[in-house]
C-alpha cells in the first residue's frame, strides 16, 4: 500500500466521520472504560509486562489498521480477545476489584490520630502476648468488603479494640478462639467467622488452617490478614493471596496497620 492509499483512507475515515459521529463516539467511551479498568486491574497487581504487551498491541493494531486492508471488525474481535485474556489470566483480582468497588461509606469517623495510634498499639500488644504464648489467632482488618457470608459465620461483637478484648477473645477455652477475629476500624466488629480456604492446591503442606484461611480471605478481598502459629507462635502477614512476612515483628506489624489505617480506610480525610 502507497502514501496515497493511506490518505485515502484517512479522507474516507474523516468523511465518514460527519455521518457517523455518534457510533464513533459511543465506540470510543465503550472501550476507553474497557481499557481504563482492564489497566487499572493490571497495575493494581503490578502486571507491569502484561501492561507493555497490551499496550504495543494496540499500537500494532493501530498501525495495521492504518497501512492495511484490515476489516475494522477484525481488529474489534482481537481486542475482546485480549480483554478476555486478561479476564481469565486475573478473574481472582478482577473479584476483588468488584468487592472495593462496592466498599460501603466508612462509618468510624470518630478515629483521631491518637486514637488509631493507640488501636495499633494495643493491636501489636495482643499479637505479641498471644505469639509468646503460642496462642494461635487469624485478624482480619477490613474495610466493610467482606463478603456477607463470612460476617453471618461468627458473632458480632462490636467492641473496643483493647489488647485485653483480642486475648480474651483468643483464649484457647473461648467460644469464639477457633475462628477470625474481623476489625472494621476502630472496632472488632465479629469473631469467631470462618473464612474460605484456597483452592491452590500446591501450598505446602505444614501451612496451618489459619494459615490457609488467611490466604483464602485475602485472594476474595482486599483485606490484610494477621496470622499467630498455635504450634510456633510465629507471626505472618498475609495480603493479595499471599504471605507477605512471615517471622513478623513489632516494625512489620506497625507497618500493616498503619497501611490499614491510613491508606485502607483513607483516615487522613476524616480527620
Amino acid at each position: 500500500m502507497d502514501w496515497a492509499s493511506i490518505g485515502n483512507r484517512f479522507k474516507a475515515f474523516f468523511e465518514n466521520l460527519g455521518t457517523n459521529y455518534i457510533d464513533y463516539i459511543l465506540q470510543i467511551i465503550l472501550f476507553s472504560c474497557l481499557f481504563y479498568y482492564v489497566f487499572k486491574i493490571l497495575k493494581d497487581n503490578k502486571a507491569n509486562k502484561f501492561i507493555v504487551i497490551i499496550v504495543l498491541f494496540i499500537v500494532v493494531t493501530s498501525v495495521t489498521f492504518a497501512f492495511a486492508q484490515v476489516d475494522s471488525g477484525l481488529i474489534i474481535i482481537a481486542l475482546l480477545m485480549t480483554c478476555l485474556l486478561v479476564f481469565t489470566m486475573f478473574h481472582t483480582e478482577i473479584k476483588r476489584s468488584l468487592l472495593d468497588s462496592n466498599i460501603k461509606k466508612n462509618k468510624n469517623e470518630n478515629l483521631t490520630v491518637s486514637g488509631i495510634e493507640l488501636i495499633i498499639d494495643e493491636t501489636i500488644r495482643a499479637v505479641q502476648n498471644m505469639s509468646k504464648k503460642d496462642i494461635g489467632a487469624l485478624i482480619v482488618l477490613s474495610n466493610e468488603n467482606l463478603p456477607e457470608g463470612i460476617i453471618e459465620s461468627g458473632t458480632v461483637v462490636n467492641a473496643q479494640i483493647t489488647s485485653q478484648m483480642i486475648e480474651a477473645i483468643f483464649y484457647p477455652k473461648a467460644p469464639l478462639h477457633d475462628g477470625a477475629m474481623i476489625i472494621e476500624g476502630n472496632k472488632i466488629f465479629a469473631a469467631g467467622c470462618f473464612l474460605p480456604l484456597p483452592q491452590n492446591e500446591n501450598l505446602p503442606k505444614d501451612m496451618g488452617s489459619r494459615h490457609r484461611a488467611a490466604l483464602g480471605v485475602t485472594s476474595v478481598a482486599s483485606v490484610t490478614a494477621i496470622v499467630v502459629s498455635e504450634e510456633t507462635g510465629i507471626i505472618s502477614i498475609a495480603k493479595n493471596g499471599v504471605i507477605l512476612k512471615k517471622y513478623a515483628d513489632a516494625k512489620d506489624l506497625k507497618k500493616a496497620l498503619s497501611e490499614y489505617y491510613w491508606t485502607d480506610l483513607t483516615a487522613e480525610g476524616k480527620l
